[in-house]
């Protein structure tokens, strides 16, 4: 890992103008978090961020994650967030860096599912396993990283909804309670 894996967050963000946290790397929680915001940028998308080593690996999910099975996500993995950024909910101002309004959509722990391998391994060899324990998002996840970017997979198990839509069906923060739409 890099000796300052927020270097590029760093360099894409003028602190002077948007109130996203600045940050350096944060000791490891005791069960680390993930987060997913809802942001409303150029296009609207949803960023997916799992502590791991210290800062919050993330992942824009073009059509946000699912609960199905069936369907597998596109994840493009972007540069690391400090772990200040996992309650992040604003306004990013026009012309910075992700210009658009930031809710956080979901939160909560994670657990890691690879035995003999940890989360900076199973990174690093692009095959994540783990359970989510959020407010929306429960159960069995799979990150895998493929020629053509990284796919997110919900798991068969017990929290698995195929015939659902959670990003319609619940679409407000886990924060403020607001649509995206609303934040000012």
């Amino acid at each position: 890992m890099p000796s300052n894996p927020l270097e590029e967050y760093n360099r894409k963000r003028n602190f002077a103008k948007t109130a996203e946290p600045s940050g350096v790397r944060s000791a490891l929680s005791v069960q680390p978090v993930f987060v997913v915001q809802k942001h409303l940028a150029s296009r609207l998308h949803y960023d997916f961020r799992l502590e791991i080593d210290g800062v919050l690996k993330s992942w824009a999910v073009p059509k946000g994650p699912s609960a199905s099975p069936k369907e597998k996500r596109l994840a493009v993995p972007t540069e690391d967030h400090p772990m200040q950024y996992a309650s992040f909910e604003g306004v990013i101002p026009a012309g910075e860096y992700g210009a658009g309004q930031v809710i956080v959509w979901d939160r909560g722990t994670f657990t890691n599912l690879k035995a003999g391998k940890t989360l900076a391994e199973s990174y690093d060899t692009g095959h994540l396993v783990i359970e989510l324990q959020g407010e929306k998002l429960r159960g069995g996840y799979s990150l895998l990283r493929t020629k053509m970017g990284w796919l997110m997979v919900k798991m068969e198990d017990a929290f698995a909804r195929p015939l659902s839509n959670i990003l319609d069906e619940q679409p407000a923060s886990v924060i403020s309670g607001k649509l995206v739409e609303d934040i000012t």
